[in-house]
């Protein structure tokens, strides 16, 4: 019995993440495709039009939108619905949550090189984090609470998409050579990403 329910956690842990990540996808690519597809079938003859069309059309809108965006009056220009969503009751929260989550998750928020390993004083305990603001900068808010030698720290959390902000003396971080985007993965997974920090010397 023993062998059974073992077998079985083994086969759903393998199984469910794969399941899980083609519905994810399937979701999206159904939902795109349902709501670009009737704007196409109205320039488009009916003729012209095949199944799967909308879902290119998304993808070549988001190549466009992510291209422009380099100019700063079509980046203010694309971003004002998502500043017109924040104002909003109700949907502020939701979001702002789903905004911070994908910035997060991509590592977009942080610049390369500001990974690092945390020793907690008195302890042989280290932490990783991204360094996200150093002090000393004049007029910016989270600055202005910390010292020159001190910097604030993300570290996020395994299995859970949140972490801590701390605030700590820069003597006491060690650079790792890793991209955020890598560190957050590894960190996430609880350690089971496959990504090979190297310190800096």
């Amino acid at each position: 019995m023993k062998i059974i329910a073992k077998s079985l956690a083994k086969g759903l842990a393998i199984i469910l993440p794969i399941v899980i990540t083609i519905e994810l996808i399937r979701w999206l690519l159904i939902t795109v495709e349902s709501w670009l597809a009737p704007v196409l079938e109205l320039v488009l003859p009916a003729k012209w039009y095949w199944p799967g069309m909308a879902i290119a059309a998304f993808f070549l809108l988001c190549v466009v939108i992510g291209f422009s965006a380099r100019w700063r009056s079509f980046d203010w220009l694309w971003q004002l619905p998502g500043r017109l969503l924040l104002k909003l009751p109700g949907t502020k929260q939701i979001y702002g949550m789903l905004q911070d989550l994908i910035d997060v998750m991509s590592g977009k928020s942080f610049s390369d090189g500001s990974v690092v390993m945390v020793k907690l004083p008195g302890t042989e305990i280290e932490l990783i984090g991204i360094v996200t603001k150093k002090g000393g900068i004049e007029g910016d808010r989270m600055s202005s609470l910390m010292g020159e030698a001190q910097l604030a720290v993300f570290i996020p959390m395994a299995y859970n998409v949140g972490g801590y902000t701390i605030i700590v003396p820069q003597s006491c971080t060690k650079n790792i050579d890793m991209k955020p985007a890598e560190a957050l993965q590894l960190v996430l997974s609880g350690g089971l990403g496959s990504s090979t920090p190297k310190e800096k010397g």
